[in-house]
C-alpha cells in the first residue's frame, strides 16, 4: 500500500508566501505524475498544478506565476511553492500520485488527505 501526507499549510496574508510538501511512502517501484489539487468550501476539487516524472508541469490559468511545483523523485517527495497569495486561494490543497508498486504492475492513483492552507488578513 502507499501513503501520501500533506504538510506545510497554514494562515497566511495575502501576498505571503507557504510552501507545502507531500511525501509518499509504502510499496513504491517507481511514481509517474503527481500532482497538487484544492478544494475550497462550496466548490469543487480543481486541479491546481501537475508535473510529471521527467519534470514537465502545468498549471491552472490562476496560479501562473505565482505558483511552483516540484518534485524529488530520490525522496518521493512532491512541493508546492505558492507566491503572492490570494485570499481566493484558501482551500483545502491535496497532493495525488500516480504510483507503480510492481515490474509489470499497472499505476495506481493515490491521495493524501489534505493540508489547510487560509489566505485572509
Amino acid at each position: 500500500q502507499v501513503q501520501l501526507v500533506e504538510s506545510g499549510g497554514g494562515l497566511v496574508q495575502p501576498g505571503g508566501s507557504l510552501r507545502l510538501s507531500c511525501a509518499a511512502s509504502g510499496t513504491i517501484l517507481w511514481i509517474n505524475a503527481m500532482a497538487w489539487h484544492r478544494q475550497a468550501p462550496g466548490k469543487e476539487r480543481e486541479l491546481v498544478a501537475s508535473i510529471g516524472r521527467g519534470g514537465s508541469t502545468g498549471y491552472v490559468d490562476s496560479v501562473k506565476g505565482r505558483f511552483t511545483i516540484s518534485r524529488d523523485n530520490a525522496k518521493n517527495t512532491l512541493y508546492l511553492q505558492m507566491n503572492s497569495l490570494k485570499p481566493e486561494d484558501t482551500a483545502v490543497y491535496y497532493c495525488s500520485a500516480e504510483v507503480v508498486s510492481s515490474y509489470g504492475g499497472v499505476p495506481r492513483n493515490y491521495w493524501g488527505q489534505g493540508t489547510q492552507v487560509t489566505v485572509s488578513s
